[in-house]
């Protein structure tokens, strides 16, 4: 058989084929690898989750070779919002960061990831830094609510969630966002946020540590080429963390929200991903969690510069479990107490919130839920069956503080006092008594109420075992007893 100009059939298919370029073969990245990667490129100027503009400006002011920074404009108090553009590639992606002021996981996460991009080529990963420079053309804004940032609370200085203000545009933050978007018109978005610590992924007692959405565009949730892009890439990112944190990726109800950020760029078509940085144990500074925001994006991005993100279905995006909000702080079960006469069996939920003072972390507890608890896990759980709750008692004399010392609060806990007195002078101080300590006036309630804060004993044939102080479980039979941060109220 031959073709119209003479060359064999055969031989002319086989010679297009080898005249077509090949794709190179692309593989997931060993989850060790982008281990060492973090470890090696993390930014040591930020060791905490509480930190303002004043922070990042010298560690965005210092890249000057491989980034261009620019200011897109200024916040309502005047602060600068940068971006830092990363590339020479032609497909676009804008990544921003803390929307909300006190959701800070990711920034930290981007600064490692700006360290990365720099790093040296004889580190062992350049083959990623190089196809997302020679692929992608990244733009970054790290800090979109510098005020809220400022105060480490959620809304802006107009008391604005920047989320919500896609459409009405009230606010300079949001204004800056939706004009960086059109703008820069990008392929991918990543929208990055932090989530509460009592999200749970469905049916398990494990905690979200990381949640995704790829958000609707329209009230009929429909999929086309833009969201899918989104949900395959979000699939890469899912399979790498099942690799280090399995079971513990959850994904976010996608019912269309008409103000938000996300579900617009969606519509605006821009594949749109949303991370959330959730709870981990033993990580309440989300240092781990950061860690594992620098992987999947790392990841993301290299997926995304070589295609492989193709390689996914949205059939795996549907097959993540949906995120629950099932956890409570402190989870205490079957514990026997009384309502005047009458005794029974009840659950206690505890939820535990934070109070932010220089370096420290203070947590305050309060009693979320009280009764049938059985559907709840807790991210700490203590099976009381066979145990009673008593109620505390406050020391009938005023201690100078001066003389108050561990051993001493110690001593007054296992006879049964969770609260003592002290001198006003001392109000607001921070110290790390395993005891409550008030001034005058200020005299705590010791009743076990919903709502109220946890202070109350768990005994076993009228032994004091534990002692429940705010939240903070101190048993009573050990010496080594790791105490937590309170203030003087």
């Amino acid at each position: 058989m031959r073709s119209c100009s003479g060359i064999p059939l055969f031989l002319f298919v086989s010679l297009f084929f080898a005249c077509q370029p090949v794709k190179e073969k692309t593989e997931s990245i060993n989850p060790k690898l982008l281990e060492n990667a973090f470890t090696k490129y993390k930014a040591p100027e930020i060791d905490n989750r509480r930190y303002g503009y004043e922070i990042i400006a010298p560690l965005i002011a210092k890249r000057k070779d491989v980034f261009e920074t620019t200011v897109l404009g200024k916040s309502v108090e005047g602060r600068p919002i940068n971006t830092l553009t990363y590339g020479e590639g032609e497909k676009k992606v804008l990544l921003w960061s803390q929307m909300h002021g006190n959701e800070s996981t990711a920034t930290m996460a981007l600064f490692d990831l700006f360290n990365f991009l720099e790093g040296s080529a004889d580190d062992g990963f350049e083959f990623i830094r190089s196809a997302i420079h020679k692929n992608l053309l990244l733009r970054f804004i790290p800090m979109l609510n510098p005020d809220g940032a400022e105060r480490f609370v959620r809304r802006n200085a107009q008391q604005i969630d920047l989320n919500r203000d896609a459409v009405r545009q009230s606010t300079p933050e949001g204004i800056i966002l939706k004009r960086a978007r059109d703008d820069f018109e990008p392929e991918f978005g990543f929208n990055l946020h932090d989530q509460n610590r009592y999200y749970n992924v469905e049916g398990t007692a494990l905690p979200a540590t990381i949640s995704f959405l790829a958000p609707a565009y329209n009230e009929a949730r429909e999929v086309n080429a833009v969201r899918s892009k989104a949900m395959k890439v979000i699939v890469g990112m899912d399979q790498l963390l099942q690799q280090v944190v399995p079971g513990q990726v959850g994904k976010y109800d996608d019912s269309f929200e008409p103000r938000a950020f996300g579900d617009n760029i969606q519509k605006w078509g821009t594949s749109t991903i949303l991370i959330e940085s959730g709870a981990y144990p033993g990580d309440r500074e989300k240092q781990y969690i950061r860690q594992l925001n620098f992987m999947i994006l790392l990841n993301a991005l290299y997926e995304i510069a070589t295609e492989s993100y193709n390689q996914y279905t949205e059939e795996a995006y549907h097959d993540i479990p949906e995120n629950d909000s099932k956890l409570m702080d402190l989870l205490i079960k079957n514990v026997e107490t009384k309502a005047g006469d009458y005794s029974y069996l009840t659950d206690i939920g505890i939820k535990i919130s934070e109070l932010f003072l220089d370096s420290l972390i203070l947590m305050k507890g309060n009693i979320a839920d009280w009764g049938d608890l059985s559907v709840y896990y807790g991210h700490e759980e203590i099976e009381a069956k066979g145990m009673e709750l008593e109620k505390g008692k406050i020391w009938p004399e005023v201690i100078p503080f001066e003389k108050l010392d561990r051993a001493r609060g110690m001593d007054l806990l296992k006879e049964g006092y969770l609260a003592v007195e002290t001198d006003k002078i001392h109000k607001g101080k921070v110290h790390q008594l395993p005891i409550l300590v008030f001034t005058e006036g200020n005299t705590p309630n010791l009743e076990s109420t919903l709502d109220g804060s946890p202070l109350f004993y768990l005994k076993t044939n009228g032994i004091r075992k534990m002692a429940i102080i705010n939240g903070h479980v101190i048993p009573l039979d050990s010496s080594d007893n790791l105490f937590f941060w309170g203030i003087i109220e």
